[in-house]
């Protein structure tokens, strides 16, 4: 009976190390990379380098080359490096690179559809992508009504920013409060007072959401979802914060219903559900849940990333005092330091429009482009990239290209001038990404930066109190923010 019941666990065990082994094999087979595929790092099977996941993706290009992939889970990436690359890829064949890569968690976001302006593909995203540029160009986008939007919040943030009577603060509320009345006035209608403790709880929403997508958390889910959904940790927090962010949204359509008048359209919810009623059976794409989520996508991306790099520029010039004395220089003499800036004072400001594009630069508030799947076999780079494979533009690798800038490293806003001290314009500033899915709020964020950055320092000069050291390291997210700090704003 012993001898039996051995023999049985004898014949369990080996049977299970031939599942093992099979399943082993199986895997590898599956994943074998094609003929001429990108190289990459030895991965495990079925997690890939899912435990390396902390990696210095810059340092792999470093081993692998400008074209390389890693395995995302069972999933494999290919990365594309350095600005030459880059152009190749979604410049030169932009065509072949539109197209959103799938995901998990976006997919649970959006409660199994595809829908929005950032995540959604084919012809819905050229039509709400289209409708989206023409609605915001309708709403002063690129005009004299949007710096005027913007020069009067400006206004509300330096009186914010006076309250302090020079003693230190914490600018990244108070600038993420600036930023998102900006896309708010434009999405909604409306700002928020700095004072509506609804609405600051909905940005520090947006910002630990911003946080969580962006973290290690997210990744786990994208790779293991059937374990890490029934698994308690941070990555829930991901959801509940996306339905909190979708409700206000949602709160804003109800109040728009209530009182719309169709021939005086007042910001892009009004304009959407005007399109709505003027085209509910020929595009399907305009409807009450792409509203909201086209609403969210343009709230979120118009909030996180105009505050974060506005909160780099108090860093780096703090951290480089003759820089901001020679900004503060040049805006005394071109504009004085009565009247609000325009767009037009850019021309004669190539000074600090320099050092404005080197922050943005060294900021590197999104060193990542979102992924997206090559439409066809193409060439890159001499490697072989098949159909359906998922692409990502590593954007830090082309601000920080060693071939296109002279001290990749250093905060330098000579990168932007000539040898006469004009501006100068170069091709591999690419702080908002590449191809055909480059952001579509560009313009606005351009302007925002411009206008908020000259109020700022014609009214105050700005250091770190005693004793605090700025960090330049920032906290990777979907957008990289940096750790807070405290300034001094000195009324100049």
């Amino acid at each position: 009976m012993c001898f039996y019941h051995l023999l049985l666990g004898f014949d369990l065990r080996c049977l299970l190390m031939f599942i093992l082994i099979f399943l082993l094999v199986a895997e590898c087979l599956k994943n074998r990379n094609p003929p001429n595929y990108p190289p990459g790092p030895l991965a495990l099977p079925f997690v890939g380098n899912l435990f390396r996941l902390d990696i210095n993706i810059t340092e792999l290009a470093d081993v692998h080359g400008n074209v390389f992939h890693i395995h995302y889970g069972r999933q494999k990436m290919v990365f594309v490096c350095s600005y030459k690359m880059v152009k190749e890829a979604f410049l030169t064949q932009a065509e072949n690179f539109v197209d959103r890569a799938p995901s998990v968690v976006y997919t649970r976001f959006f409660s199994g559809q595809t829908n929005g302006l950032i995540m959604t593909n084919g012809e819905p995203w050229k039509t709400q992508r289209r409708f989206a540029l023409s609605t915001m160009r309708n709403f002063g986008v690129g005009k004299n009504l949007m710096e005027q939007n913007i020069c009067e919040e400006a206004r509300h943030l330096l009186e914010e920013i006076e309250r302090h009577n020079g003693k230190p603060f914490t600018p990244a509320g108070l600038f993420n409060n600036a930023a998102s009345n900006i896309i708010c006035q434009l999405v909604m209608g409306r700002r928020f007072e700095y004072s509506d403790h609804n609405f600051v709880t909905v940005l520090k929403n947006l910002s630990e959401f911003f946080r969580l997508v962006g973290s290690k958390w997210f990744d786990l889910y994208e790779v293991v979802p059937g374990i890490m959904k029934h698994l308690p940790g941070p990555h829930n927090k991901m959801f509940s914060l996306f339905n909190n962010i979708s409700d206000f949204i949602s709160e804003e359509v109800k109040r728009h219903k209530r009182d719309l008048d169709p021939n005086n359209p007042r910001d892009y919810i009004d304009s959407f559900l005007i399109e709505m009623k003027n085209h509910s059976e020929d595009n399907q794409s305009f409807n009450d849940k792409n509203l909201v989520l086209c609403a969210m996508d343009l709230f979120l991306a118009g909030t996180e990333t105009t505050a974060s790099t506005l909160q780099w520029a108090l860093i780096y010039l703090i951290k480089n005092p003759d820089v901001q004395e020679k900004v503060h220089a040049e805006i005394d003499q071109v504009i004085g330091r009565t009247r609000l800036p325009t767009m037009a004072d850019r021309a004669n400001l190539p000074y600090t429009d320099a050092v404005i594009h080197e922050i943005q630069r060294m900021a590197n508030i999104s060193p990542f482009s979102i992924p997206t799947v090559a439409a066809k076999d193409t060439q890159l780079g001499g490697y072989s990239i098949p159909k359906g494979t998922c692409v990502i533009i590593l954007l830090t690798s082309v601000l920080f290209d060693k071939n296109e800038w002279e001290t990749p490293h250093t905060f330098n806003p000579g990168h932007f001038l000539d040898a006469s001290g004009k501006f100068l314009k170069k091709e591999a500033f690419l702080p908002f990404s590449a191809g055909k899915r480059m952001c579509l709020g560009e313009g606005l964020a351009r302007m925002e930066i411009f206008l908020f950055l000259i109020a700022l320092l014609q009214k105050f000069s700005f250091s770190a109190p005693h004793g605090e050291e700025l960090r330049t390291d920032g906290i990777l997210g979907d957008v990289l923010v940096p750790h807070s700090f405290n300034v001094h704003a000195k009324a100049r």
